[in-house]
């Protein structure tokens, strides 16, 4: 299976989450910048707010692959404390590593909201989406994330993923929507014919329309 591209791919995963459309209490949150255009259709056929989720890991120094934690849009911090220990790091350079990642991620967030308020999710039903699940990781940290902000139901939805990366977030998730799964994924680019880069002008372009199309006058 191959999708056109992320709209395309927007467009087939919205059939599978007409159960949600108009409802006062759902939100699309999309992760940049990949799923952008994906949630963009889903939230423009389903009549629902749409907005951007940030996840930014805290890398070790030296072993920036190893995540000692992350920061997520909603000022939520996670530290992985058995990391941060047997790296031998103080409290206070985990804090100033922590600080920068938040500040990024500040700086992240600006370019592509502007001056538009973060969306409450306290009791919400969040739809968070992707272009696609490879490992999945910054996914459940998304889920993890989004989670702690006490939403009614979190569910995930994404084009295509890998088999190991969807059970994962069936763990953490209330539900996964993801039509479909290969025996193999090698990359998520492979399941598109275009899957062309998706710039910081699009996100803000594609934010944009959707809170004019709610009729949300923009800042």
């Amino acid at each position: 299976m191959k999708y056109k591209n992320r709209f395309e791919a927007g467009r087939l995963l919205t059939a599978r989450l007409r159960h949600e459309a108009y409802r006062n209490d759902a939100v699309v949150l999309a992760l940049p910048r990949g799923g952008v255009p994906v949630a963009f259709e889903i939230a423009s056929a389903l009549g629902l707010t749409l907005d951007v989720f940030l996840v930014r890991k805290i890398g070790l120094p030296g072993a920036e692959e190893v995540a000692l934690g992350a920061v997520a849009s909603g000022g939520v911090r996670v530290v992985n404390h058995d990391v941060a220990s047997n790296s031998g790091l103080s409290d206070g350079e985990v804090e100033r590593l922590a600080q920068r990642a938040e500040e990024e991620l500040r700086r992240q967030e600006g370019a592509f909201r502007g001056l538009w308020p973060e969306t409450q999710l306290p009791g919400r039903v969040v739809v968070i989406v992707d272009d696609g699940l490879a490992t999945g990781a910054t996914m459940r940290a998304a889920v993890e994330a989004i989670r702690r902000q006490n939403p009614a139901r979190i569910i995930v939805a994404v084009p295509v993923g890998a088999s190991d990366a969807v059970a994962a977030l069936r763990e953490v998730a209330d539900e996964v929507v993801c039509p479909h799964v290969p025996v193999e994924l090698r990359a998520v680019g492979l399941h598109y014919e275009d899957f062309t880069q998706v710039g910081d002008d699009e996100v803000r372009a594609l934010l944009k329309a959707s809170r004019n199309r709610l009729g949300v006058l923009d800042t």
